[in-house]
């Protein structure tokens, strides 16, 4: 077998157009956006416009035993559509479809729609798609599902996972199935939807979702809060959390904040050690009472308004944040979480870790839930700087796993993170796991060389 052989294949099996070998094109499509990872070149790349065209890839791979990739919008933060040498890169931009049943409250999506778009159509119809990734406006539905993205309001509302109803996946022999339903209840048999959602498409390809909607929420207010240091945020963070219920709660240390004032002036304090944002929109009783909790912890300055334009103004600034960072020099992401309790304590060791290995880690977060990302930056063209910041990007996870925690929230471990993996599951687990693999995938060609 040859690449030729397998391009030929493509070819015969798709419609012309579908399948690209122009060097200049595939390249495009080789990263997300974890640079940090060196990806391989594929052999070829299949823009998929449906089901079908899934299914027909899947099985000339599954023929010839060759790897299979799938790429959403690329904006993946851990390697996990990276390409990988001699694979199929399986392009899903193409299938953007979005349809709303609102008598059903639920969305019918495609994997290349994007979450805006997805959010856009439900609310035409009075209704809202909770789950919001910082990249939600350039962000896939498909590459949400397989990573099973969180965002800043999953605090109250939850992650992807809690709105998917149902889905039509594509095994790797090619063989279309459906599982789940429009219902909101159902309990009938295994509940295998769940099992793909976060899977990283190592299990299959998902070619549609039936998502749940929700009414748009009231208006929110946003309490705005200064501290000296990460650690006394933290502490008000674990306070609020134990009582109240916010619809979102996000933090960034002092660097995070430079980081955005330096290339979005908006008048943030750089001065000050750490900046909470919370919002609620259960009424202006939550909102006070989130204040009196930073006060509480020692907040420096606490604001609470009711204007949306103001409040919109300062969450983007957070979801500003990574972009912005990136612009100090290179950066390995870091998404651990540890449970509300152990806040603090992760704060404080990140800092040690920054201070103990000499790297800059600016510190973003969503708070509410203990999901944190340490952004470990870095000088590429240093050699020193490199090995400090390698690590120091193992150190953070291993005192987030310390603490109870996790090596990624919502990211997904990818190619950055699976050499971690084993450390937080386990052997046993890591075992069950390859098994589940191994029947639905018996050749490994789904995302071969991540995480299974």
């Amino acid at each position: 077998m040859s690449h030729a052989d397998v391009v030929a294949a493509l070819q015969d099996a798709l419609p012309a157009g579908s399948v690209v070998i122009d060097p200049d094109v595939v390249d495009g499509y080789r990263y997300d956006r974890a640079k940090t990872v060196v990806p391989g070149t594929p052999l070829a790349l299949v823009r998929a416009a449906s089901t079908a065209e899934v299914a027909a890839t899947l099985r000339v791979a599954s023929r010839f035993g060759v790897g299979v990739v799938t790429r959403g919008a690329g904006t993946g933060l851990s390697g996990g559509s990276a390409a990988v040498a001699g694979c199929i890169t399986l392009s899903t931009e193409r299938m953007r479809e979005v349809r709303i049943d609102a008598g059903s409250m639920v969305a019918v999506v495609q994997p290349g729609a994007l979450n805006v778009e997805v959010k856009a159509a439900a609310r035409t119809e009075g209704l809202w798609y909770p789950p919001d990734p910082s990249s939600y406006e350039i962000c896939s539905i498909g590459g949400n599902l397989a990573t099973n993205a969180g965002g800043l309001c999953c605090v109250k509302y939850g992650v992807t996972t809690d709105y998917v109803l149902g889905i039509e996946v594509v095994l790797a022999d090619g063989t279309v199935t459906r599982l789940g339903g429009r219902t909101i209840k159902d309990v009938a048999g295994l509940d295998l939807k769940r099992l793909f959602v976060g899977s990283e498409g190592t299990l299959g390809v998902i070619t549609e979702a039936t998502l749940r909607l929700r009414p748009t929420p009231p208006p929110s207010s946003t309490v705005v809060a200064t501290f000296t240091d990460p650690v006394a945020a933290g502490v008000a963070v674990t306070s609020t959390m134990a009582s109240l219920r916010p619809s979102a709660l996000e933090l960034m240390d002092r660097a995070a904040v430079a980081a955005v004032e330096s290339v979005k002036p908006m008048g943030l304090d750089t001065s000050i050690g750490a900046l909470l944002l919370g919002q609620s929109d259960a009424g202006d009783s939550t909102a006070a009472r989130m204040a009196e909790h930073a006060e509480a912890a020692g907040a420096t300055y606490v604001a609470v308004t009711d204007d949306p334009d103001e409040g919109e103004l300062l969450m983007a600034a957070r979801r500003m944040a990574i972009p912005c960072v990136e612009r100090l020099g290179s950066v390995l992401i870091e998404d651990v979480g540890v449970p509300i309790p152990q806040i603090p304590a992760l704060l404080a060791a990140v800092a040690a870790v920054a201070e103990r290995h000499d790297t800059a880690i600016p510190v973003i977060g969503h708070a509410g839930d203990g999901n944190f990302h340490p952004l470990v930056t870095f000088d590429p063209n240093d050699p020193d700087a490199v090995a400090r910041a390698d690590a120091a990007f193992g150190a953070v996870m291993d005192a987030a796993l310390d603490l109870g925690g996790t090596i990624t929230g919502e990211h997904g471990v990818g190619s950055l993170k699976a050499a971690h993996l084993a450390t937080q599951l386990g052997p046993d687990v890591i075992d069950l796991s390859r098994r589940v693999k191994a029947a639905l995938d018996p050749q490994g060609i789904l995302n071969p060389g991540k995480w299974l």
